[in-house]
């Protein structure tokens, strides 16, 4: 019967999910300990690389402040290092319900997203913080002496990698909008002032309330705001040809 059919690859499918999000907490949940045991040495090589002399050492104001910090952060490490295998299990879901060209294609993006993605952290820690914790120590004086807490610290690091790793993603998201049709790489030319804006409210949302923080994500995802649109172009092109090529 055509109803009991499609119940049952219904069921197949959601059983199939369920082993795909069993098989992603399985490889957290083995890194985790792994993880917990390489905390402490992240967070001193984070403190060293970021704080400069001026803020001093830093605090924790609770008991179990820092076992929950390292609880945290060994739960953001396990799954930033099994992120190969949970990008490879849910593509693995995924597969079977696409053609070829849209197998290349999503592999593809998931590549290049990922790259966008660790590069936005890498940069975020390399660069970015380290500006920001410099900034903040500027201020201090012999009348002025900062106390800067551990999860205040971890909290802010961690909340900036993640947006610049998701603002990052702005040259894929131009690329999809316009490989799906949905906007031109022209209109998208046109409407650039509204994007820059549309950036400048996203960087205030997904950083803290300084203008150092939002200008400095800003203006990178800009610029590869503008590669993706210029990447876009090109491909617009290379498919008007293809299509010329056709008739």
């Amino acid at each position: 019967m055509p109803g009991t059919a499609e119940n049952e690859t219904l069921i197949t499918h959601l059983e199939e999910l369920r082993a795909c999000l069993l098989r992603i907490l399985a490889a957290v949940g083995l890194l985790f300990p792994v993880c917990y045991v390489a905390s402490p040495g992240i967070i001193e090589l984070l403190v060293r690389w970021s704080c400069p002399q001026e803020l001093g050492p830093l605090h924790y104001f609770t008991p179990m402040e820092v076992f929950f910090v390292q609880l945290k952060l060994s739960l953001i490490l396990a799954l930033a290092a099994s992120y190969p295998w949970n990008v490879l299990q849910i593509w693995n879901f995924l597969l079977p319900a696409l053609y070829r060209k849209e197998r290349r294609a999503l592999g593809w993006w998931i590549l290049f997203s990922s790259l966008l993605f660790f590069g936005g952290i890498a940069f975020c820690a390399g660069v970015i913080l380290p500006m920001l914790m410099r900034f903040s120590g500027s201020f201090a004086s012999a009348g002025l002496q900062p106390v800067i807490g551990l999860a205040g610290f971890l909290s802010l690091a961690g909340w900036l990698m993640l947006a610049f790793g998701i603002m990052f993603q702005a040259p894929i998201a131009v690329l999809i909008l316009v490989r799906l049709g949905l906007i031109s790489a022209d209109s998208l030319r046109k409407k650039r002032p509204f994007v820059v804006v549309v950036l400048l409210v996203a960087a205030a949302i997904l950083t803290p309330p300084d203008v150092v923080s939002q200008i400095l994500l800003a203006l990178p995802t800009w610029l590869l705001f503008e590669l993706g649109l210029y990447a876009a172009g090109k491909m617009e092109s290379a498919k008007d040809r293809e299509g010329e090529a056709d008739r």
